[in-house]
């Protein structure tokens, strides 16, 4: 059995990206690194995503990639989303849970580190180590924080590489419909108009459990009952 000081302890880092928008996937990614190349991140100026421009992110986004050992990636589409809302036993929090646990579990790491999504740490922990792998729950070191990204360039590392495929998916999305509807938050105007008159032309892009999704549903029926 090999001494420990010669065994690379795994340590994985887990974020998303795409989590609020009424439009698009939401994208869960794993990073598995070997401690000792954690410096190297750090020297490439890894960080949280949001601190990072466009072009920044699309740069590291290969670096980061040389120097992970291991990683998953998981696509969420709308209908899965919605899924998850519309069901009595699962949320959002839980999708996000069940995904990155099974993440986790395949990376099989000596520590985990989780952007936590729930304001309430403990249970989200709670329900977390019970969707792990039996071998890995036994023995992982888990970390759940609020803003994970921000404290450690593991995290940091998969939110960016979460944030790049959410955006050339968007930009995807786009071409394919041929409308630039801007980010797929409602903070965006370009989103907003696109969800006001094209909801019923690409209901499949949008989050149709997403509260501005039902309204303009309800708004339509009432708008047709009111011809009668």
């Amino acid at each position: 059995m090999p001494s420990q000081s010669n065994t690379s302890k795994i340590i994985v880092g887990v974020d998303e990206a795409g989590r609020g928008p009424v439009l698009g996937p939401l994208v869960m990614v794993a990073l598995a690194i070997k401690e000792e190349d954690l410096k190297k991140l750090e020297w490439l100026g890894v960080k949280d995503s949001k601190l990072l421009s466009s072009s920044v992110r699309e740069e590291l986004f290969d670096r980061i990639h040389e120097i992970v050992h291991d990683f998953r990636i998981e696509v969420i589409e709308p209908d899965a989303i919605d899924l998850s809302l519309s069901e009595e036993n699962t949320n959002l929090n839980w999708l996000e849970a069940d995904t990155s646990a099974r993440l986790v579990s395949e990376l099989d790491p000596d520590t985990a580190i989780v952007d936590c999504p729930s304001v309430n740490i403990e249970a989200y922990k709670d329900y977390f180590t019970s969707r792990l792998s039996a071998g890995v729950a036994s023995k992982v070191k888990l970390l759940m924080e609020h803003k994970a990204d921000l404290n450690h360039v593991i995290v940091g590392a998969a939110s960016i590489i979460a944030k790049v495929i959410r955006d050339r998916y968007i930009d995807h999305l786009k071409a394919e419909v041929g409308i630039d509807f801007g980010s797929g938050y409602m903070s965006d105007p370009k989103t907003k108009d696109f969800l006001d008159t094209y909801h019923d032309k690409f209901p499949h892009l949008f989050r149709r459990q997403w509260q501005p999704f039902k309204d303009l549903e309800v708004k339509k029926k009432q708008k047709t009952l009111g011809e009668f």
